[in-house]
């Protein structure tokens, strides 16, 4: 799901996140479909719109379902989105009394923005162990050096003397406002989506509030008051968290790749990168790779931006866009954090010692 590793295969261990990415791939995002109809079967009967015998053989019917993946994708052009295929085969595969409690009341755009949620969730609970991680890989480094002196530098001239730990304190303040966001982001955006065909539950009239409540529950989602087809502000501004997340990183790689350049010489690295043509180079790669992370995730925000315009009560062209764009930074965002963790563990010694 991420276009850089799709577009250059010889680079792509450069920009690729392997655990990351297995959050997008096929497998991922139906088990997620799957357990949006289990969810919503056992919720319409919590909501009594049908029997709990009625829903238990759609849950017995559901478990057993194994989706024909190929058929999947070989619709998903014709019909814009995997999902009513999906349904089609879930529904010829349940047994007819169980009908009643597969995919009533939802749609497809449910299916996929709840999968989604689901995925974001894992993605999130990750990035707070990698933010976390970080912190605690900087203390380490102020513990060996803070206290070694170096040249503090404004516009790229030299200023007066300052300690490593100044430097480091400026790399330790994001990640720590950045765990703080994400507390806060979690529930916006590992949300239910629940509308029905044009976006207000009107086909479960008057039960749709309540299988809303009790589909939540099942799925451990929080529930908005109502579906959030068209209003994407919540995605957006989580995309937002994750390019501050890069762009700190990105700050954090510029200031070492300059600290290591030959001449200052204030930071010294293990396993630097070697050159074809000069073998006494030692390139801060993975510094160079966070300014690149950091970049390619701020190109991606705008786009972010544009799907906001959903028109009417759904959109394909701007849903589309999120597709495209949201796994990708998400990816990027956690292959970021992974080299930033390689580099601070890479870095030999800090400060004018380190010459």
């Amino acid at each position: 799901m991420n276009p850089m590793t799709h577009a250059a295969h010889l680079f792509g261990p450069l920009f690729s996140d392997p655990e990351s990415e297995a959050l997008w791939d096929t497998a991922r995002f139906v088990d997620g479909f799957i357990q949006f109809e289990r969810a919503l079967a056992e919720a319409l009967a919590e909501a009594g719109v049908v029997d709990h015998a009625v829903a238990a053989e759609a849950v017995e019917d559901i478990n057993s379902f194994q989706p024909d993946l190929a058929k999947v994708a070989e619709n998903v052009v014709q019909d814009g989105l995997p999902v009513p295929e999906f349904v089609r085969q879930l529904k010829a595969h349940a047994r007819p009394s169980a009908l009643p409690a597969i995919h009533t009341g939802a749609t497809s755009q449910d299916l996929i923005d709840t999968a989604v949620s689901l995925i974001l969730r894992d993605a999130n609970t990750r990035f707070e162990a990698q933010l976390a991680g970080l912190l605690t890989a900087l203390d380490a480094l102020i513990g060996k050096w803070g206290e070694a002196t170096m040249m503090g530098r404004t516009r790229m001239q030299t200023a007066l003397p300052i300690s490593v730990s100044d430097r480091i304190a400026t790399w330790c303040n994001p990640p720590a406002s950045h765990i703080d966001r994400l507390k806060a982001l979690r529930p916006l955006v590992e949300t239910l989506q629940f509308g029905g065909p044009v976006g207000n539950r009107t086909s479960l009239a008057p039960h749709g509030d309540a299988v809303a409540t009790a589909l939540a529950k099942n799925l451990n989602l929080s529930n908005p008051d109502r579906a959030w087809h068209v209003t994407r502000e919540s995605l957006t501004d989580y995309a937002n968290w994750l390019s501050m997340v890069t762009g700190s990183l990105g700050k954090m790689g510029q200031d070492l790749a300059l600290m290591a350049q030959q001449g200052v010489e204030e930071a010294r690295f293990s396993g630097g990168g070697t050159s074809s043509a000069m073998p006494h180079k030692q390139n801060p790669v993975r510094a160079e790779l966070l300014i690149t992370l950091a970049r390619y995730n701020a190109t991606q925000l705008p786009a972010m931006h544009h799907a906001l315009v959903h028109e009417q009560e759904r959109s394909g062209s701007a849903w589309s866009l999120e597709w495209m764009v949201l796994p990708a930074m998400v990816t990027t965002t956690a292959t970021a954090l992974r080299h930033a963790d390689q580099l601070i563990q890479s870095i030999e010694s800090m400060g004018q010692s380190a010459r």
